[in-house]
């Protein structure tokens, strides 16, 4: 066994006690703690590689890398889960503490696994997403946003405004499949070169991703949309459309809070006015207030495309972004 496995051990008995506090329930999707936990060092280690990961969609990055040269487990894989709301068990923590590697999404969205990261100190190697973000910006010559930054208070979503959901960013899981390809290779020095060629081959594929993203962008220039929570903020963006959705609307959604009176009606007037071509809707965090928008927006002819927070069974995170981009293409020509 390693001394990186050995040394998360020591430290499981106090984890286990931890996990009932709530130090390690999972803090709201908006929280504005987004200071990220350090990685540990990545060293050889002996024995098979074990890589947790916050939820299934970093877990099937992890899995593109890694192939048949390490043991993924995710946290949270159930597709109808909201994440916002998940506590961690002792069991999480355990695995957690023992793995190879940890893969999660920072930001202040997945707090459960910074809260054990930071419970066993510095033993763990991890990859956060978030804090690659402005790497995701690289292709392009556009400004970016500090990834530690504020998000802006502005209404509507400008380009380069920080969101944590940096999953709907198909150049960040790119930039992350390389981190973790990096961090696997240090770990695993003999399968080094594989654990690259799987990153550089995932890149690739992600190009599937973009394509559509910019094809729409190319086609739709600043058409308006609406979503009910700030869920594919990335997939909008880069998709160069108009999010004309109240902030104070989506924002309420996303923190589980009723949307004020005001913004509700601001909401829908966007869908009986016809002000939008399409309604993103996260399916995953459904209640009274969002099924009455999908509603008004099915009414009044505009087509909704469905997104979601963790992976739909059976598929890769390449395959469901794809869709997710697709679909909000197909959306947008059928309004057109």
């Amino acid at each position: 066994m390693s001394s990186i496995h050995r040394s998360s051990r020591v430290k499981i008995t106090s984890i286990l006690g931890l996990t009932c506090a709530a130090a390690l329930t999972l803090s709201a999707c908006s929280s504005t703690d987004t200071a990220s936990t350090e990685s540990a060092p990545a060293t050889p280690v002996d024995g098979p590689i074990t890589i947790v990961a916050s939820t299934n969609v970093w877990g099937s990055v992890a899995e593109a890398v890694a192939g048949n040269l390490a043991t993924v487990t995710s946290v949270i894989s159930d597709p109808s889960a909201d994440p916002h709301s998940y506590e961690a068990s002792p069991t999480d923590a355990a695995s957690i503490a023992e793995a190879s590697l940890v893969v999660y999404n920072g930001g202040g969205y997945d707090q459960f696994i910074e809260d054990i990261l930071g419970s066993v100190g510095t033993d763990v190697p991890s990859v956060d997403a978030f804090t690659l973000l402005d790497d995701s910006h690289d292709h392009d010559s556009e400004p970016t946003s500090d990834a530690t930054s504020e998000p802006s208070t502005e209404d509507g979503h400008a380009h380069g405004e920080v969101n944590e959901h940096v999953w709907y960013n198909a150049e960040v899981a790119a930039h992350t499949a390389e981190e973790i390809a990096d961090k696997l290779g240090q770990l695993d020095p003999d399968n080094a070169a594989q654990y690259t060629a799987n990153a550089e081959t995932f890149h690739e594929q992600v190009h599937e991703i973009t394509d559509v993203t910019a094809k729409i962008a190319a086609d739709f220039p600043g058409a308006p949309v609406a979503q009910t929570e700030p869920i594919a903020h990335y997939l909008i963006e880069e998709s160069d459309l108009d999010d004309r959705t109240p902030e104070d609307f989506k924002n309420s959604i996303e923190e589980g809070n009723d949307p004020s009176p005001a913004s509700i009606a601001a909401t829908r007037d966007l869908f009986t006015s016809k002000s939008v071509r399409a309604l993103v809707y996260n399916i995953q965090t459904e209640d009274a207030v969002t099924q009455d928008i999908r509603s008004t927006s099915e009414a009044a002819g505009i087509p909704v495309v469905e997104v979601t927070e963790t992976l739909p069974a059976g598929m890769t995170y390449i395959e469901w972004q794809t869709k997710a981009a697709t679909d909000l293409q197909a959306a947008l020509t059928t309004a057109s």
